[in-house]
């Protein structure tokens, strides 16, 4: 746990320093430069410092070890951050849409008269442009070392700055030959790629806060190791709880009815053993119970792994 928090913490590190910089720098140049593109680039670059500060304090939260209030832990609080990252990209896309619109209409109707634009928007919207790909690359290369939802809402985000950067790169070139108008549109456009990111890492990170279930293949697996063990005879139940990235498993296995309950307890603990190491990087908890196995529960079911309850355990 501790690799992972501080791959988390270098990664997010690296990205508020990153827009701590882009945000002086674009809207900076942005209001000398008369981009309104830029502007509202560097506008979301700001909001990405306020999200990045909180996802500090949520991060740091969540590595709070288990207590009396809290059993499980905290780390559904990373849940928690993705949402308010997506909650600030879906509010920053809609506040440069609306500004962009409003600006696209006062250049065609003549209410506002454009200027022309300053060569340091493409200078800077180019560097954006390479640096986000950094951002973009090194954040997702992460994502499956941590499992950590926050990490996919910030490089969905890195990839809604890198869209911006190619936006204000086509409206200053178009700027420059007079369409003072394509600034601002290319503005408004980015901001509906941005509300769409929004509302997408909104929706995903609430599906973990409710519990949701793995997939099919995962259970699969779980039963495939489970059965592979020595004297299992078969999975007579298996729950599976969601907290945060990781997930709780509590299993009834079935063992030969004459055995001893040391035996037993043998085998139980071999396939906890087995499914933590199969799944370290899944499974937080795995309680194993067994019952005894006898021949008419095999005539009865001629696939006794088959039947598993997935559900929720409490």
């Amino acid at each position: 746990m501790t690799d992972r928090d501080n791959l988390t913490r270098v990664t997010v590190n690296l990205g508020l320093f990153s827009n701590i910089l882009l945000s002086i720098v674009k809207t900076c140049v942005g209001i000398l430069g008369h981009s309104a593109a830029l502007l509202a680039d560097g506008i979301n670059s700001t909001s990405d410092v306020v999200y990045y500060i909180a996802v500090k304090i949520f991060m740091k939260q969540a590595q709070k070890p288990a207590d009396v209030e809290h059993p499980y832990g905290h780390r559904q609080l990373e849940s928690i951050s993705a949402i308010v990252v997506g909650a600030f990209i879906l509010t920053t896309g809609i506040a440069i849409f609306w500004e962009s619109v409003n600006k696209v209409y006062d250049l065609l109707s003549k209410t506002e008269i454009g200027q022309p634009l300053s060569i340091w928007t493409l200078v800077i919207a180019l560097f954006t442009f390479g640096l986000k790909i950094f951002l973009y690359t090194y954040t997702r290369k992460n994502i499956p070392k941590t499992k950590n939802p926050t990490l996919k809402a910030l490089a969905n985000d890195h990839l809604n700055d890198i869209m911006a950067a190619v936006a204000v790169v086509v409206g200053v070139l178009l700027g420059r030959l007079g369409y003072y108008w394509m600034d601002p549109a290319a503005g408004a456009i980015v901001a509906i790629y941005i509300i769409k990111t929004g509302v997408e890492i909104i929706m995903e990170s609430s599906r973990e806060l409710m519990d949701y279930l793995p997939d099919e293949d995962f259970v699969r697996e779980l039963k495939t190791e489970a059965m592979a063990v020595e004297g299992v005879r078969s999975i007579e139940d298996l729950g599976i709880h969601r907290f945060g990235p990781y997930f709780t498993v509590n299993m009834t296995i079935t063992v030969d009815g004459d055995i001893s309950v040391d035996k037993g307890n043998i085998i139980s603990d071999s396939v906890e053993k087995r499914l933590l190491d199969k799944f370290s990087t899944g499974l937080r908890q795995v309680h194993i119970h067994f019952h005894p196995y006898f021949e008419k529960h095999s005539s009865a079911d001629p696939d006794p792994g088959s039947k598993t309850n997935i559900g929720v355990s409490l």
